[in-house]
């Protein structure tokens, strides 16, 4: 059936299904990024200890949610710069709240709020549990003690209502977050285990030991082929996980040479980056400095200098055109599933691509052989936005915005192509070796 793509595609396609798979949460995801590094023989440096990187040195860096790993060139970050990728760690989904035991109408719920803005009606009628982090007495803010977590099964629920009850809603579906997204555990008994109960159950830790979580719900269903030629990606969080898979194939894929390769995937993004761990945070110019300081030689302009011969690649999904509302999209620019990275535009700098970034990174791909399509939005309808701008505005770094082709983003279901793996694995690679 697939005969329009080669096995090591759809291969890659499988391997992005399992990223998503092991990633139900941003901590999660971090986790499954380590797990990866690990194994390609990137080491740990904690940002409370003395960094003496070597060049050619691999290693990462997590601060909570988030993500910097990097391989140091040969030569000083300040004669050379730095390559860098960045993507992000979390989607729109619900929140749990510290107080989440809701009992209404006989049956035992969980409080939760929404984070970002996703299509909210999509999650309707799924089957969800509840992953992320807990953390454990005997911690402190700069130490916590913590252990992720995922339910087993299938225990939450968002049922609608029957149409019987709400005629209205052949007219347009309104869902009051507050009123009507609150997902049912289970039947209210009295004597039922609450939520916290069964998590810490799962994570083989004592209840009375929490003292803390950050959890968030996640579909159960997990990552399909889809589509004819069983080419599509269908999967929840595809943005921006498809980027930090992308981002993450790149970096180890990458041939190493004298300047530092790096790939940074923050936390946040979906709300406004606006944490220490977010793009607005100072931990990718933390470690930036770290870096140009280490391999500086007492050069107080090391970081100026080096960022100032730097690019950032930022990778967020795109939108490819939808068959069925191509009315929404910028008639000269409707990018395709399959059709290879976009580069995305924007005139009041949603994004923030310029004349030299955007040729630059056409120019990676044309030596790489991979197609690059374009995406505008719009010129009456308001646009996106991405880590690049916070950034660039951040480290004064030249920028461009790019992403795979998707579509349906921000549902709880997601529908990419597992074509556009390669081709976004390939931009990306010649992007970090240029």
């Amino acid at each position: 059936m697939a005969d329009a793509a080669s096995t090591d595609d759809l291969a890659l396609g499988d391997d992005l299904r399992a990223f998503v798979d092991a990633s139900p949460s941003p901590a999660h995801a971090v986790a499954e990024l380590v797990r990866r590094l690990r194994a390609a023989g990137f080491t740990e440096l904690a940002e409370a200890d003395p960094w003496a990187p070597a060049p050619g040195g691999r290693h990462f860096v997590v601060r909570h949610g988030s993500l910097v790993a990097f391989r140091l060139g040969n030569a000083p970050l300040a004669e050379s710069g730095l390559r860098l990728v960045g993507a992000h760690t979390d989607s729109p989904t619900f929140k749990v709240r510290p107080r989440h035991d809701v009992r209404q109408s006989g049956y035992q719920l969980v409080g939760v709020e929404p984070y970002g803005g996703g299509l909210w009606h999509t999650w309707l009628d799924r089957e969800l549990t509840v992953a992320g982090r807990l953390v454990l007495r005997g911690g402190a803010p700069t130490e916590p003690r913590t252990t992720l977590v995922r339910l087993p099964g299938a225990p939450l629920r968002l049922p609608s209502l029957a149409i019987h009850l709400d005629r209205s809603v052949r007219e347009g579906l309104t869902l009051d977050p507050q009123r009507h997204l609150v997902p049912v555990w289970s039947r209210d008994l009295g004597d039922e285990p609450g939520l916290m109960a069964a998590l810490a159950e799962t994570a083989g830790v004592d209840a009375d030991d929490v003292v803390g979580h950050d959890l968030v719900l996640a579909d159960t269903q997990p990552a399909g082929r889809a589509g004819a030629d069983g080419t599509w990606v269908a999967a929840p969080r595809l943005d921006d996980l498809a980027c930090c898979h992308s981002g993450l194939l790149a970096l180890l894929g990458a041939t190493a040479g004298e300047r530092t390769q790096l790939l940074v995937c923050n936390d946040h993004e979906e709300v406004g980056s606006g944490s220490m761990s977010g793009a607005r945070g100072s931990l990718l110019e933390d470690v930036v400095r770290r870096l140009a300081a280490a391999t500086g030689a007492d050069d107080p302009q090391a970081a100026h200098r080096a960022l100032a011969r730097s690019v950032l690649v930022s990778a967020d999904m795109a939108h490819a055109v939808h068959p069925n509302r191509g009315d929404r999209h910028e008639p000269a620019h409707q990018p395709q599933l399959g059709g290879g990275p976009v580069l995305k535009v924007n005139a009041n700098q949603a994004y923030a691509t310029d004349a030299a970034s955007g040729g630059w990174f056409t120019d990676r791909c044309t030596e790489a052989g991979v197609p690059v399509q374009t995406f505008v939005t719009r010129a009456d309808l308001p646009c996106g936005s991405t880590i690049g701008p916070l950034t660039a505005t951040r480290l004064g770094v030249a920028t461009v915005d790019v992403g795979a082709p998707m579509l349906a983003m921000h549902s709880c279901r997601e529908l990419a192509s597992a074509l556009d793996v390669p081709l976004m694995v390939g931009a990306l690679t010649a992007c970090l070796e240029s």
